[in-house]
């Protein structure tokens, strides 16, 4: 019986078009009357693929033949029968000769292998299957679509179970899917992380207390270095020289010396003096070296930046063994020391000083005022603009807190002194100029409503330009400030957080009021930090 042929392309066909026709090796070989012939006008199918066809097409012949009546079909019937017949098979032109001792089965195409089927007669009729029913001919099944290997291992193809191409996958609404869920994890991680930087913004201190967090508040022994000098003024207790402490660089925070004395319950007699400590101290030797009386310098005096003289004179009096009426009396006629302002505040150079004991008061004034002049000329100050730098320096020098600001505050000093300042219109307004006109020296940074409208020949708030002289005693950063403003178009500073210095500077009154309104928020949290 014919092979039955498939409804898919053979993806071997081209394989078997490169092999050669074994009839036609059988017939070069002159093998004459041994082998089967092939019929006259037909060759032999180069491929499973043509053989198919080609049977393909007897079958539609033989069913166009039985149609049209019997003796039409006998005419047009092929030599591959439909069904082997009943009969023993009758000899055929390729049948074997007559002197074989047997007779031979008919060598009809039928006959053959199905490896190497017979050429069919172009014309087919529907084959019939064991059940007697007929198959429709191959040609009118649908073609299938030439399809390859991958297209049937992929899915992209169709195959004989289940008869038609899948359904293209929609890859947009998955790309698009895979966007909102990464949209979604975003979110969320992004929640996440703010959350957890309220939660720490709020409660830092009190996650780091209890899981264990906190960096020790004092140093270790064995850390101590270098040289620190720490003055202690009379009336002085375990709080402002614990801050003093710190200040030098001697303990690691404001209130370990405090804490540590509150904690061991002591409470021990300080001298006035100026006392050599070192720097990364544990309290409890910062304590053993204050109360050792071979680290107290004799006659000598530390006289810190942005002090008045008012309050310079009580340290030089404590310091030297000096009265402090000879100070008082001394400092009275700024002339005799070659100034020609009517009081020497911005003259006493804040510095350390070691005097012999037998050394007056006019003569420590004097060390004090020369010690200015040396930095004024390092500076580069014309003599004629001394008092005018010294009165910038001051300015500066109560204002700022870190260093690179000291050259910040001066633009904004320059700034505001210009003729086109629009914003302040040539007033300072600085507070550190109104608080010493009227005589507030607490060390708060806030004013109070009378400093800032009292009329006084100081106050910047009132009067435009600069005030009519020094209002502390700058050192040598200030002074250089003065002369070496920074570059910038700020008219506005506050200083937002008083434990770092931390200062924002703007240029104009709408931010500058953004930025006062954090320095507030910080006060009101730090309600004890000198607000």
């Amino acid at each position: 019986m014919p092979e039955s042929s498939s409804s898919f392309d053979d993806p071997f066909a081209d394989l078997f078009d490169k092999l050669p026709d074994p009839r036609r090796r059988e017939t070069s070989r002159g093998t004459e009357g041994d082998q089967v012939s092939a019929p006259s006008g037909a060759s032999a199918p180069t491929s499973r693929r043509a053989a198919r066809e080609a049977a393909a097409r007897d079958a539609a012949a033989r069913d166009a033949g039985r149609m049209d009546g019997p003796d039409e079909a006998s005419s047009a019937v092929s030599e591959i029968p439909a069904a082997p017949p009943a009969s023993p098979p009758s000899s055929s032109p390729a049948a074997q000769p007559s002197s074989s001792p047997a007779p031979q089965p008919s060598s009809s195409p039928a006959a053959q292998p199905s490896s190497s089927p017979a050429p069919q007669s172009p014309n087919a009729t529907p084959q019939s299957t064991r059940s007697g029913r007929r198959r429709p001919p191959e040609d009118a099944r649908p073609a299938a679509p030439a399809e390859s290997l991958d297209a049937l291992f992929t899915g992209d193809g169709s195959t004989d179970r289940n008869g038609s191409t899948p359904p293209p996958r929609d890859k947009r609404r998955r790309r698009i899917g895979g966007w909102i869920a990464l949209g979604i994890v975003l979110v969320l991680v992004g929640g996440l992380a703010g959350a957890a930087y309220v939660v720490w913004s709020t409660y830092e201190e009190q996650i780091r207390e209890v899981m264990g967090w906190q960096e020790p508040a004092d140093y270790e022994p064995g850390m101590a270095t270098g040289e620190a000098l720490v003055t202690i003024s009379a009336g002085d207790t375990g709080g402002p020289i614990s801050q003093s402490l710190y200040d030098a660089g001697v303990t690691k925070t404001p209130d370990v010396f405090y804490d540590m004395l509150v904690d061991t319950g002591q409470n021990p007699t300080f001298y006035p003096g100026v006392y050599q400590l070192q720097q990364q101290m544990t309290s409890e030797a910062a304590l053993d070296a204050l109360l050792d009386p071979e680290n107290k310098l004799e006659n000598s005096a530390l006289l810190p930046e942005g002090l008045t003289v008012d309050q310079s004179l009580p340290l030089l009096a404590e310091g030297t063994g000096i009265p402090l009426e000879d100070f008082e009396a001394a400092v009275a006629d700024p002339a005799r020391y070659g100034v020609s302002a009517d009081s020497l505040e911005g003259w006493l150079f804040p510095a350390m000083y070691t005097f012999d004991p037998e050394t007056s008061a006019t003569e420590v004034i004097q060390t004090m005022v020369d010690r200015a002049i040396v930095s004024l000329d390092d500076a580069g100050v014309p003599e004629a603009d001394r008092e005018e730098i010294l009165t910038i320096a001051s300015i500066i020098q109560r204002e700022a807190r870190e260093e690179a600001d000291f050259y910040k505050v001066s633009r904004v000093i320059q700034n505001r002194l210009a003729p086109d300042n629009e914003e302040t219109f040539g007033r300072l307004e600085m507070d550190s100029t109104a608080q010493y006109g009227i005589g507030e020296d607490d060390g708060t940074v806030s004013s109070s409503e009378e400093a800032l409208t009292d009329d006084n020949p100081w106050n910047t708030y009132v009067h435009p330009g600069l005030p009519i002289g020094p209002i502390a005693n700058p050192g040598d950063v200030a002074i250089d400030a003065a002369m070496n403003p920074a570059d910038g178009p700020w008219m506005y500073f506050v200083t937002v957080n008083l434990d770092t210095g931390e200062t924002i500077f703007t240029n104009t009154y709408s931010e500058h009021l953004v930025a006062v309104e954090q320095w507030r928020d910080w006060c009101s949290e730090n309600p004890d930090s000198g607000c």
